[in-house]
């Protein structure tokens, strides 16, 4: 591999023993990949950042690195365990909070920023088009290559850490535009209605094509909320890391220009297959006993949404709504969190449904909006769950 005169300082170790670990590692994984060379990145989004998923290796080994490196470019973190301030009032145990305390003050040792958010997106870590990053979460990668039209592949936890640590990342995979081209062309014969429905389609899509490239072509304009769920669906049922929608994300003209685009497969989609989607994802038809929204991170545009419904009323079972403090900063200013706590909900930061040891509480059945969550939930909380729209949730508990 080809190293520039400043990552061979790094590899020989004259920028410190654990740095050189850092950059070997990375330099060990490009070689795997045939990268040609480390490419510089400008952002760093780490995931590993749960309890409930590292546990006692991940905490010493986030604890041991953090005795004598630094990031050297932004770099936030994916949701933890808990949310840090009010674990306590959400039922949280103090024995999982220290261990997740530990966790997050470990990255901070690291420079790492503890925003602890799965949209880094929409709190200020918004890079170019064209950009190279290093993101790892599974919707904030495909939100990146996908929407902003960066380019990073799917990190893990550790590798998006040393890229950080390194300020580069090996130069293959999604960071080379043949390697965006789409796979397979879907034409979506629907009038979306609801946030439901793209999440049922990236759910079906991403089940088809696994890890490849989906090509969309439409009949609505979806918001980038709409992006958002659609992205996250495809990242959980399948491995994609990159979608396109015509006339809609950046890179969409590009690759329907390419030469290959007239030979992939194309799939036509009609309104059952969104329909049926949507009722396959509940495992009950029972009152939810909370209702969770925010995966990924709730923006606030979907926080006033959700203020708007809950005016005036009172809720009867649990509610929260996950984002990061930022953005619960800024519904504060804009009165929407007084809205939602008056009718007893609650907006949690820094954890959602899936990290969060929410099979340790009093709850069986829980409500969603997200198609993500939805297919986490029954396997790595235990619990049943039901998919509506956001609308149908809240008539169910009020």
């Amino acid at each position: 591999m080809e190293l520039t005169e400043y990552e061979e300082k790094m590899y020989n170790g004259e920028f410190g023993e654990k740095k050189a670990e850092c950059m070997d590692v990375l330099v060990n994984l490009g070689k795997v990949y045939d990268a040609p060379n480390m490419i510089e990145i400008t952002s760093a989004q780490v995931s590993g950042v749960s309890y409930k998923t590292i546990g006692e290796a991940g905490l010493e080994f986030i604890t041991d690195l953090g005795k004598d490196v630094k990031v050297e470019i932004s770099s936030m973190l994916n949701p933890a365990g808990v949310d840090l301030t009010n674990w306590e009032s959400l039922g949280f145990s103090k024995e999982f909070t220290d261990k997740q305390i530990e966790i997050t003050d470990g990255y901070s040792k690291l420079g790492v920023m503890n925003t602890c958010t799965c949209t880094p997106y929409l709190i200020g870590n918004v890079p170019l088009l064209n950009d190279h990053i290093a993101w790892s979460e599974s919707s904030a990668v495909c939100y990146a290559n996908s929407v902003l039209g960066a380019r990073t592949n799917r990190e893990g936890g550790p590798s998006a850490l040393l890229a950080a640590i390194c300020g580069r990342t090996p130069n293959y995979g999604y960071h080379h535009m043949e390697n965006r081209l789409a796979n397979k062309c879907f034409i979506v014969d629907h009038d979306f209605k609801s946030e439901i429905e793209y999440g049922a389609l990236g759910y079906n899509t991403g089940k088809i094509i696994n890890d490849g490239n989906p090509y969309f072509i439409i009949n609505s304009v979806p918001s980038r909320n709409n992006l958002k769920t659609l992205g996250a669906a495809l990242a959980s049922s399948g491995s994609v890391s990159l979608y396109h929608v015509e006339d809609i994300t950046p890179e969409a003209n590009i690759v329907k220009e390419d030469s290959s685009f007239d030979d992939i497969e194309v799939i036509n989609l009609e309104s059952d297959d969104i329909i049926n989607t949507v009722s396959e994802l509940s495992t009950t038809d029972k009152i939810p006993d909370l209702v969770c929204l925010g995966c990924p991170h709730a923006s606030l545009d979907e926080i006033k949404e959700l203020s708007e419904l809950l005016k005036n009323k009172t809720l009867k079972k649990d509610l929260w709504i996950c984002t990061s403090i930022a953005i619960k900063s800024a519904s504060d200013q804009c009165g929407f969190s007084n809205i939602i706590e008056s009718a007893g909900g609650k907006i949690v930061c820094d954890t959602c449904m899936v990290v969060a040891p929410v099979e340790d509480l009093d709850y069986e059945v829980i409500g969603v909006n997200s198609a993500k969550a939805a297919n986490y939930i029954p396997s790595m909380c235990k619990l049943d769950v039901v998919y509506a729209s956001l609308s149908d949730l809240i008539s169910m508990i009020t």
